[in-house]
């Protein structure tokens, strides 16, 4: 077993380990969590030997072999199948032993370094190095490609699979997911589960440590605190431990009473007002983790848009690539007010393309893209360095952003909106190439909610926050009025922020008729079916509702959409579509100068209360703001009820 004993441990003047206990079993597969910063990466090394306790105990089995994911990026002409089987390393022992003892000639040696690689597995190594390659989204033309022809991401997929080769009996793997997308995360998944050492992960994935995990370590304030159970179990634990010692929430508590009022006008027809069911969805995260999120100092939320278009897009025919090659094509799609859309697909397929043309950092290759009046389009890169300026600090990318984007703002109230987002004193100043990559993406972050979009596009935005920014950025997004389109391998967010699918595959852009739990079920007989040989299997509930194909398709992926619609039916729909809006804009219009009105008796509301809570307020002018009083409850009353009318006529259109 794996124990720690009244364990210090320093990194320079930091202590990130203060007489901590713990103790780990055979077997166990742990989660280690806390916040960034808080000394996880620093344990690792400890265990691994590379650092040394300042005070304590450490105790390892001295015979286990120890399996960890090497940070350093690879620089290597090797192909990537002997890269990875460089990572086993009794194999590498066996076949060194072979090698001396063929140079010296010795027959026994050599018939003792034979045995050591029949025990070391080296007659089906190449095939299982491969396995490891093709189940983390290589494809078999790169199996045997040198190393430095790979991105950074893909290499460091390199070295997870060489620790996964390590035949080891402690395992550590820090961040494993970062570089994968959904697809290479459900096989990791199932890899882990099969996994009989004990193993240590450091994540913020919460539905991967669920998956994985059945004991969870706590890193915070400087102790260890083992809990049994996985990440959800955690943090219910967690929950109810510092709610019973909490005596308020402060400014969380404020948020989820604002919201249970605007739910209560409309709880009797939630169903007719997608914004009272978004923040039904808030409430239901919130109450649940407000006592947790009570020990982060980190919360925020989207302003308020200044207008919603819709549609807010329409393509036709659009195709998104790069200079002359399509990756996807044949695009008809709308994109409404309101929508929460998760893009689905394998690495390569497309998604983070469909973005980028989105976004207007790619040209679209051919057909249309229309953009709705007022259309703000907030966007968060899969690579945060594609936004920031390296040598600029957060304050500089404000004031430009201010001043080139909008809208405008003083340096001062530049700087207290930074402090928001954990930017301090000469913090705003700090270069961002030396910022951590949490604190890269918190500047997005800030510069994504400075421009009050009505239109988030999100491409992998928790590749660097810890899970308590996670669970913040999830309950922000659940509160945006505006639209989300998120690309993300966290299926947590997904559930919680989409309320529908596209799938990307195949060349093609489509909806997915089904949920996170259908499309991991479908992976898995994808790869099943393309380790046989076999045509990948159709998604069965799309197939029921559209038409038998005639010929699998060469990759894996759904079965085909039906043939695009005639110039003359797009036409028709295109023309409709425009009826439609021109019947509801009046009603829209309505609906808006109802929300400004209702926000205006809200205010008088609580000034009039205010009014008649103060002890200064002569008698005789009770009577006046008790009429005004009622005057504003019954206005408001009205409004409501002809907002939710109005709601109703909107969706019996269609809109």
């Amino acid at each position: 077993m794996i124990t720690l004993r009244n364990l210090t441990l320093r990194r320079g003047t930091k202590v990130v380990l203060q007489g901590a206990n713990l103790t780990l079993h055979p077997g166990e597969k742990v989660g280690l969590i806390g916040r960034n910063g808080a000394g996880k990466s620093s344990l690792f090394l400890l265990l691994t030997d590379k650092l040394h306790a300042d005070a304590g105990d450490v105790e390892i089995p001295p015979r286990w072999q120890i399996g960890e994911v090497a940070q350093a990026m690879p620089e290597t002409e090797d192909g990537a199948t002997d890269f990875v089987l460089q990572g086993d390393l009794p194999l590498q022992r066996a076949r060194s032993a072979l090698h001396a003892a063929e140079a010296s000639g010795d027959g026994h040696a050599m018939a003792d370094a034979h045995m050591l690689l029949d025990e070391a597995g080296a007659f089906d190594a190449n095939a299982r190095a491969q396995a490891l390659l093709l189940g983390l989204g290589f494809r078999v033309d790169q199996l045997d490609a040198p190393v430095n022809s790979f991105s950074g991401g893909w290499r460091m997929r390199l070295q997870l699979a060489r620790a996964l080769m390590c035949p080891a009996d402690l395992l550590l793997l820090d961040e494993p997911t970062n570089h994968l997308d959904l697809d290479a995360l459900v096989w990791l998944e199932a890899w882990l589960k099969r996994f009989e050492g004990t193993m240590i992960v450091i994540s913020h994935d919460r539905e991967f440590l669920d998956a994985i995990t059945r004991v969870t370590v706590h890193l915070d304030e400087q102790t260890l605190t083992r809990y049994t159970g996985n990440y959800s179990a955690f943090e219910e634990m967690r929950a109810e431990r510092l709610s019973q010692a909490a005596a308020a929430f402060g400014k969380q508590q404020e948020r989820i009473a604002h919201l249970q009022r605007f739910i209560d006008r409309f709880k009797a027809k939630a169903s007719k007002a997608k914004q009272a069911q978004s923040r039904v969805k808030a409430l239901a995260r919130m109450e649940k983790l407000a006592p947790v999120l009570t020990s982060s100092d980190f919360e925020f939320e989207f302003r308020e848009p200044q207008s919603l278009p819709n549609p807010m897009l329409a393509f036709d025919a659009l195709a998104c690539g790069y200079g002359s090659t399509a990756i996807v094509q044949n695009i008809h799609r709308s994109v409404l007010a309101g929508q929460r859309i998760g893009i689905l697909g394998a690495n390569g397929q497309g998604k983070s393309t469909l973005v980028k043309t989105i976004a207007h950092a790619l040209p679209p290759l051919a057909g249309t893209m229309t953009e709705g009046k007022g259309l703000v389009i907030g966007y968060f890169a899969q690579q945060e360095l594609d936004v920031l300026q390296l040598d600029d600090g957060p304050l500089m990318h404000m004031v430009r952003l201010a001043r080139d984007v909008g809208p405008p703002g003083r340096e001062q109230e530049l700087r207290d909106f930074l402090g928001q987002f954990r930017f301090t004193g000469e913090m705003v100043n700090q270069a961002v190439g030396s910022l951590s990559g949490g604190e890269k993406a918190r500047l997005v972050l800030a510069m994504l909610v400075w421009q009050r979009p009505n239109l988030l596009l999100l491409d992998e935005p928790t590749n660097h926050l810890d899970l308590t920014t996670r669970e913040a950025l999830s309950i922000a997004l659940n509160e945006f009025e505006g639209t989300v389109m998120l690309v993300s391998h966290d299926r947590a967010l997904l559930r919680e922020v989409c309320d529908e699918f596209w799938l990307v595959s195949g060349g093609q852009v489509q909806p997915f008729d089904g949920d996170l739990d259908d499309y991991q079920r479908w992976l898995l007989d994808v790869s099943r079916a393309t380790a046989k040989g076999l045509p990948a299997p159709a998604w069965q509930r799309a197939a029921e509702a559209e038409p038998a194909v005639a010929a699998p398709a060469p990759r894996a992926a759904p079965p085909k959409p039906a043939p695009a619609a005639s110039r003359d039916e797009r036409k028709a729909e295109k023309q409709a579509r425009a009826k439609r809006s021109d019947a509801t804009r009046p009603l829209r219009v309505e609906l808006q100068q109802i929300d400004a009105r209702l926000a205006r008796l809200a205010a008088e509301k609580a000034e009039v209360e205010a009014a008649l809570a103060a002890a200064t307020v002569p008698p005789e002018d009770y009577a006046e703001l008790g009429r005004r009083l009622a005057h504003v409850a019954a206005e408001t009353h009205m409004l409501e009820e002809r907002w939710l009318a109005l709601q109703a006529e909107l969706e019996a259109l269609g809109n």
